[in-house]
């Protein structure tokens, strides 16, 4: 028998119904709501003969266990979680500019769900994460996400060190976040293939993922905070590199 989960929330549950509904086993919608997004997923659902049932808010609760389902849960089966072997085969099928994100030490599940809606929005196409002391694809970073957890794909990788090593034999040009160096973001060329290191803001990256970089680079921060949220540093950097690439996308 496959392993389940579940996904809700309006985004989360319409992009699984666009990208990926043959993963979907069944889902559960409020009794008596009057929503049109609601109404609309609802009509998808039974547009492609996928059973839907109308519960009590309590039940829905009780799948989520707490989460802002807003009025949808759908019971679907789990992804293989991909890692190494995905990530290469997935390398080999790009372009000539791959565009990534590596994140090390991001632990929280809706940092990583905000920083996957970033990465669609940028046009990222994968994000890259240690195997340990990450945080999971849950079903609450996928409703973080908004849908973005179906269109970026995220690979746990067992050593991210050498996984490093391994894109910079690709030609890939690697570039780390961190507040103590002296080179600004808008100073670095982001316009090749690239991958983005981010680390957790308390933490940083640790000292093997920062040696693996070709370079360091820091976000401007002229008040008394001295960083900023994962997910906000994410986006700032990502589309530093959207404006440098900009010319060379079709928009």
């Amino acid at each position: 028998m496959s392993k389940q989960e579940y996904v809700y929330g309006i985004h989360a549950v319409k992009a699984l119904l666009e990208e990926e509904p043959e993963r979907i086993i069944e889902g559960y919608a409020l009794r008596g709501r009057d929503d049109a997004r609601l109404q609309e997923i609802i009509a998808a659902f039974r547009k492609l003969d996928l059973r839907v049932t109308e519960v009590t808010r309590k039940a829905l609760d009780e799948k989520v266990f707490g989460g802002t389902h807003q009025g949808i849960v759908v019971r679907v089966k789990s992804l293989k979680e991909r890692g190494d072997n995905e990530l290469w085969d997935f390398l080999d099928g790009l372009g000539e500019k791959p565009f990534l994100l590596i994140l090390d030490n991001v632990t929280d599940t809706h940092n990583l769900g905000a920083c996957l809606r970033n990465c669609d929005g940028a046009g990222v196409d994968a994000v890259i994460v240690p195997k340990d002391n990450s945080a999971p694809l849950s079903p609450a970073a996928k409703k973080v996400a908004s849908g973005a957890a179906e269109t970026v794909p995220v690979f746990y990788v067992t050593n991210l060190a050498r996984t490093m090593r391994e894109l910079k034999d690709r030609n890939i040009y690697i570039v780390g976040t961190a507040g103590e160096t002296d080179k600004m973001l808008y100073d670095a060329d982001l316009k090749g293939a690239l991958a983005v290191v981010m680390g957790a803001e308390d933490t940083g990256m640790r000292r093997l993922t920062r040696e693996n970089c070709h370079e360091l680079v820091k976000i401007p921060m002229y008040g008394k905070v001295t960083s900023l949220n994962v997910s906000v540093a994410t986006g700032v950097v990502l589309y530093e590199a959207v404006r440098q690439r900009l010319p060379e996308r079709k928009q």
